[in-house]
């Protein structure tokens, strides 16, 4: 399985992204409306400048309430590494697990084409399984 039929398998397809310029506040505001946890850091919403998420605000915030009126770059992690729409479910999947990410821009020619999460990636690993599970089950049945 391609990363390809994860995005397309999602719910919704829309990537959120966040100015660097814009502040944590704004962040959090963005991250409770979507119901997600990170969100892509884009001067021009198809480039990946950074990624920020939730666990970043809650470690920045321990301490320093000041932080919420920050830049999102303050907080931000600036390299990011992703993933092509041809890369397997596999390679990502042994990314996420070995680097513990939790979230993958999907980048393709430089442009911002998706996010993939780590319950993405799961969820597509079960529905291979199962997938492969019930033709078995089948070819088992038939003969």
């Amino acid at each position: 399985m391609k990363i390809s039929e994860v995005i397309a398998g999602k719910a919704s397809q829309q990537v959120v992204t966040i100015s660097p310029d814009a502040t944590v506040r704004d962040l959090i505001a963005l991250l409770a409306e979507h119901n997600i946890g990170a969100v892509i850091v884009s001067t021009d919403g198809s480039s990946v400048d950074g990624i920020v998420s939730e666990r970043d605000v809650v470690r920045k915030l321990h301490g320093d309430d000041s932080v919420l009126g920050a830049a999102v770059s303050a907080i931000m992690t600036p390299s990011v590494r992703s993933v092509a729409p041809g890369d397997s479910l596999d390679e990502t999947r042994r990314l996420m697990t070995e680097r513990r990410f939790r979230h993958v821009p999907v980048v393709e020619d430089g442009v911002l084409r998706g996010i993939v999460s780590i319950g993405d990636v799961v969820k597509a690993h079960i529905d291979q399984i199962e997938f492969e599970r019930d033709q078995l089950d089948s070819y088992v049945h038939q003969t």
